[in-house]
């Protein structure tokens, strides 16, 4: 009972101290005392909103759950601080453990099982891109009178030119095509001999932009540019796609100054990486109110994915990491703010999901969602806006066909309604299911950054059975996945394995391509890029017309 005592006691501190129960909530600044509010019209921009409001979607990468100020980290992040005490805080909501999944329900609106992105990311060498039929939100919002930009990662495929930014509803596109590269030089090498540089403005390599300058800064420049030449009283959706905090861990040397006391070198890089990202959102912000545009704007901030502890990474006291479906890859820092927010200052703890920006947005701009776009995502403005209910009740956080690593998982193992070898996660309501092999499972605490290398020592780790292939947590009791109750509720399992069933049903089949030799940047000019050309197929397939022609002719004379 003691233990239960302590355990209980840590759970009400990590809840204040993670958000879930916020002294902002309460109206009190840090200490208890009571938070400065500015009041309308004190911020410079800070003009009578128009109809349709200006947003812009900010996405760090692999920025971990711990990983913000307001979150306990020891990172000072006091723009992000700043942002979200003024705004709503998302302290319950979702995204995926990966790059391109998150990005791709992102701006579809919609599950990876859907769009046949459910397994992994999209390689560099990878025939494929997000699928052309599917509407983005770029494109919706250009319907509605938007100027849409895009600056930094696309990670969504650019085989063919088809798929590139500026083709799926981008007006201007600056930034990167693949999932990583040098954040200086803007090369990279997908394999030995495979390399390439990767940075574009609009469809072509961005040479002239090649002046050693540090993107997280270069990426800003480019939206200060932007705002400076637009005009405010027509709408804008600005989608700001950051390359930090993502591996390879490089920050300009300044950002190093708070953080020397740092031992274990990957947490340091990590930490100065953040500080300047930080530092280019409130340069953002200060755009946005210089050019007029902030008091009719909306900012949106969101992670991608859970952190990388091997990176630099924190994501306690969430179990798991990024790649995982435990609550450390897929439970995301995020926030909202604007001067259009009724329930300003407050923490929202509904269920949110990264699908649900995109009727979100597409309603708050006047547009109309076609009844033929069978979304994932709901409208959930009113509940970040006024504190109202989600509409969401369940997320399927994903089905895997082609990840079955579990060799004991089996239909035994799943009732006999679902293969527990394949990996997959949902949640409906308090309960999350997770089958086959959830990835890292690890809990790894701020001590095991105390040393100058990697460290598992201080990590907590669960053991089961070797042929463990279900687990069921009431993430709303038990938020850090600490005590499994699958062989406790049965009943609660099958009903999430059929779930699972029914959403497997409408699953589209996976897209996961060989790698293309053609994909070669030494075949490109020295430059990732498109590679597929639609008029070599059309050529290749009139020949062998052709050939099947003569055929035909060579038959007939044989025949007379």
């Amino acid at each position: 009972m003691v233990a239960v005592g302590v355990l209980a006691g840590l759970s009400v501190l990590s809840l204040l101290t993670y958000g879930y129960l916020s002294w902002d909530s309460l109206g009190l600044g840090p200490g208890g005392t009571e938070a400065t509010r500015t009041g309308p019209g004190e911020e410079l921009g800070a003009g009578a909103p128009g109809s349709q409001p200006h947003i812009v979607f900010i996405l760090a990468d692999d920025q971990g759950f711990r990983d913000v100020g307001y979150h306990g980290s020891e990172i000072r992040t006091p723009t992000l601080d700043k942002l979200a005490a003024e705004g709503v805080k998302l302290e319950n909501y979702y995204v995926q453990p990966m790059c391109t999944p998150s990005r791709s329900q992102f701006i579809t609106g919609k599950y990876q099982i859907h769009t046949g992105l459910q397994h992994s990311i999209i390689r560099p060498t990878q025939p494929n891109c997000l699928p052309l039929d599917n509407v983005t939100l770029p494109q919706k919002l250009k319907e509605v009178g938007y100027s849409t930009h895009m600056v930094g990662k696309w990670h969504l495929g650019f085989y063919r030119r088809e798929c590139m930014p500026t083709q799926r509803g981008f007006d201007t596109f600056f930034g990167s095509l693949l999932g990583s590269g040098d954040y200086y030089t803007h090369f990279k090498c997908d394999s030995p001999g495979i390399c390439g540089y990767d940075l574009y403005e609009n469809d072509n390599a961005a040479w002239d932009h090649d002046n050693g300058i540090y993107s997280t800064q270069m990426y800003t420049q480019k939206v200060q540019q932007i705002l400076a030449s637009h005009n405010p009283r027509k709408p804008i959706f600005l989608y700001i796609a950051y390359q930090a905090v993502h591996s390879p861990l490089q920050a300009p040397g300044k950002y190093f100054e708070h953080y020397r006391s740092i031992n274990n070198i990957n947490r340091r890089r990590y930490a100065a990486m953040l500080a300047c990202l930080d530092e280019a959102i409130n340069n953002v912000t200060l755009a946005l109110k210089k050019y007029g545009y902030y008091g009719n704007s909306i900012i949106i901030y969101s992670s991608d994915n859970g952190g990388q502890p091997m990176a630099g990474g924190s994501n306690w006291p969430l179990r798991g990491s990024k790649g995982t479906y435990w609550e450390g890859g897929i439970r995301a820092v995020g926030f909202v703010h604007s001067p259009l927010l009724k329930n300003k200052g407050s923490v929202c703890k509904e269920l949110v999901h990264i699908t649900d920006w995109f009727p979100t947005l597409i309603t708050l701009a006047e547009g109309q969602i076609d009844e033929d776009i069978q979304l994932d995502g709901y409208d959930i403005w009113e509940t970040i806006s006024e504190g109202r209910r989600s509409p969401r009740v369940d997320i399927l956080h994903n089905i895997d066909p082609i990840y079955t690593k579990a060799k004991n998982g089996s239909w035994e193992a799943g009732y006999g309604i679902w293969n527990t070898a394949i990996q997959s996660a949902i949640r409906v309501n308090h309960w999350k299911l997770l089958t086959g092999n959830p990835g890292y499972s690890d809990w790894v605490p701020p001590q095991a950054f105390s040393n100058a290398g990697p460290n598992r020592w201080h990590n907590e780790r669960v053991s089961w059975s070797a042929g463990k292939t279900v687990w069921l947590f009431n993430i709303t009791a038990d938020p850090y996945e600490r005590v499994d109750l699958s062989a406790r509720y049965p009943d609660v399992v099958k009903q999430l394995l059929r779930r699972l069933s029914q959403f497997n049903k409408t699953a589209v089949p996976v897209r996961y391509p060989p790698k293309d030799p053609r994909s070669n940047p030494k075949l490109n000019g020295g430059v990732w890029g498109p590679w597929f050309k639609e008029d070599e197929k059309k050529k290749k397939s009139d020949k062998s017309k052709g050939a099947n022609k003569q055929k035909k002719n060579k038959n007939k004379k044989k025949a007379n």
